[in-house]
């Protein structure tokens, strides 16, 4: 196996590794009290668990993808499926096997082959495989904006603060220590989205 080849079965296994254990590890965790409350909210998550779509809200946006599905490993911006990743038959003795079986990754990742998690990388941008025009029309029809639990320090959130400022929309931050916003009509709840959601039952 030429060097540059190893490095890249190298990376792909490392990447699939980390991002089993970090994710897919906790892929039958339920969800709790604030994703009850939001399932009938009009969400718009970074988060990828998918514990929104378990407690029952039927069309929320995971902007930034979701660890039961993967999609087949393509150019950006072109229209792939989404398909159910398999995590249940990965098997943990044989890890990296296992993870390059399932992804169909031999000396390294190729296009219109092998499979990628379905989630939005570093060097990634948003397309409509993430809903991305849907979710900034959302923000553009929305009456008011509710912030829980972000930095800003991502393009998505930087989208809503825009898309509230330019039409002066009210917008609320829900954070114990909460990013502090240049914008008159915003509102700090200083407190965990379980507090927030027992005083908006």
């Amino acid at each position: 196996m030429k060097t540059t080849r190893l490095k890249r079965w190298l990376l792909a296994t490392q990447f699939l590794k980390w991002y089993y254990h970090r994710f897919a590890t906790y892929r039958n965790h339920g969800p709790n009290d604030v994703h009850y409350w939001l399932a009938d909210k009009n969400l718009i998550t970074q988060n990828i668990d998918g514990l929104d779509g378990k407690a029952g809200n039927k069309n929320y946006i995971a902007i930034h993808g979701r660890l039961d599905q993967m999609t087949l490993f393509h150019t950006q911006g072109e229209p792939v499926e989404t398909l159910t990743t398999p995590w249940d038959s990965v098997d943990d003795k044989d890890l990296d096997k296992s993870l390059l079986e399932i992804f169909k990754i031999n000396n390294k990742p190729e296009i219109n082959i092998s499979y990628k998690p379905f989630v939005l990388l570093f060097d990634e941008y948003y397309t409509e495989l993430y809903r991305i025009s849907e979710a900034q029309q959302r923000m553009l029809n929305a009456e008011r904006i509710i912030f829980i639990g972000t930095s800003f320090s991502v393009n998505i959130t930087q989208m809503a603060l825009q898309a509230a400022i330019s039409r002066n929309v009210p917008i609320e931050i829900v954070d114990p220590n909460p990013v502090e916003i240049d914008y008159s009509l915003v509102s700090y709840h200083r407190m965990k989205a379980s507090e927030y959601i027992s005083l908006n039952n």
